[in-house]
């Protein structure tokens, strides 16, 4: 079973708007949620599920909103936690920033798109590019484009429409990676990872499907190639357009994509970085009115700064903080991940390019000075 009800709450816990689904649970239940969470803070025991007596509560935080889902059964609950999370995304999609103002703004369009999102309790259609077909929004009024419903919706293949054209068809790849570091004092690494993720944007006829080749560690053993220039992806996860069945038998990416801009999968590897960037930190105080810092950054950045400070006859113990990095290196991957190759088929038998871009940016990089 799956959601018997979902509320959009402010920060106090007061319904904003709410879609009764199913029916089998008291919509006045809702009143109970906030105690009940600010009761569980207060004891250092929050957790995503809250129950009060029969009643389930699943709910997320965004912004200064909560999204609740309520239910009186055996829930699914990783299924109810994803359409949590997916309609954040589509009403981020409509409305750029998700917040109070913009649900008290767009009641119209979002009690419509619960009504698509959700059926009878269970997920429906959930993909943005899809939804937009026909809810479309102008001036905060909600207009139907179609009194039908879109052929999108019902065909095998709900993520992408039928009778696309494009003159020039082409595939953008982008890989971009994210190295995540903290570095002590002394230079040891303590942590370190790196977080991937494979974008397209695809402007292609038709209805092709696409075969993406990487240097997968697992499926050079499988093939019996050497495994010297190969990575190994974890926690790897897809876009719904990924044959998930064909990527277990013999990791072939296989799907018939979105079209525009999607991301096709995220990995993540927890393998040691080397630092890419170094920083050093000089720190001077003179007597009780100046500081002088000096910051140094590989060979090619110096920076020198001088504060002039009230002078104080008493100084406190003052902690030093990490020095946080920004960067973005192309042309580059750490993990040394490659795209092998990228079939494009279609019964047409057009012609089409793919481009491959390479990323590598500073993600919660820090390197400590004390």
């Amino acid at each position: 079973m799956s959601a018997s009800a979902v509320f959009i709450l402010d920060v106090k816990g007061k319904p904003l708007i709410s879609r009764n689904y199913k029916g089998d649970v008291a919509m006045s239940k809702i009143e109970h949620f906030m105690p009940l969470l600010v009761q569980r803070e207060e004891e250092g025991a929050l957790a995503p599920l809250l129950s009060h007596g029969q009643v389930h509560f699943l709910w997320i935080k965004h912004s200064n909103l909560y999204l609740v889902a309520t239910t009186s059964k055996n829930a699914n609950a990783s299924l109810v936690y994803s359409f949590l999370y997916k309609t954040i995304e589509v009403f981020c999609e409509y409305f750029k920033e998700l917040e109070e103002e913009s649900i008290r703004d767009n009641f119209v369009i979002v009690y419509e798109l619960l009504d698509e999102l959700m059926d009878f309790g269970f997920p429906q259609t959930t993909d943005s590019k899809i939804l937009q077909e026909y809810i479309t929004q102008q001036s905060n009024k909600l207009e139907t484009g179609k009194s039908r419903v879109p052929p999108t919706v019902t065909n095998a293949v709900s993520w992408r429409s039928e009778g696309i054209k494009y003159k020039k068809n082409e595939v953008f790849i982008d890989v971009i990676e994210s190295v995540n570091l903290l570095v002590n004092a002394n230079g040891s690494v303590l942590l370190s990872e790196i977080v991937g993720t494979i974008k397209l944007k695809v402007f292609l006829s038709g209805m092709p499907e696409l075969r993406l080749g990487l240097n997968d560690r697992v499926l050079f053993e499988l093939t019996g190639r050497s495994k010297n220039k190969s990575v190994e992806l974890e926690d790897v996860k897809f876009h719904q357009c990924v044959r998930l069945s064909r990527f277990d038998n013999d990791r072939t990416i296989s799907f018939i994509p979105p079209d525009g801009d999607f991301e096709l999968m995220s990995y993540r590897l927890s393998t040691q970085v080397k630092p890419l960037i170094w920083i050093e930190s000089v720190i001077e105080k003179f007597s009780h009115s100046r500081v002088e810092i000096m910051v140094k950054g590989g060979k090619e950045y110096l920076m020198r700064a001088h504060f002039g400070l009230p002078s104080v006859e008493k100084e406190e113990v003052e902690g030093r903080p990490p020095i946080g990095v920004k960067f973005e290196i192309p042309y580059f991957t750490v993990s040394g991940i490659q795209v092998r190759y990228m079939k494009i088929i279609e019964k047409s038998g057009y012609q089409a390019l793919p481009w491959v871009r390479y990323i590598t940016q500073s993600g919660d990089y820090q390197l400590r000075t004390s």
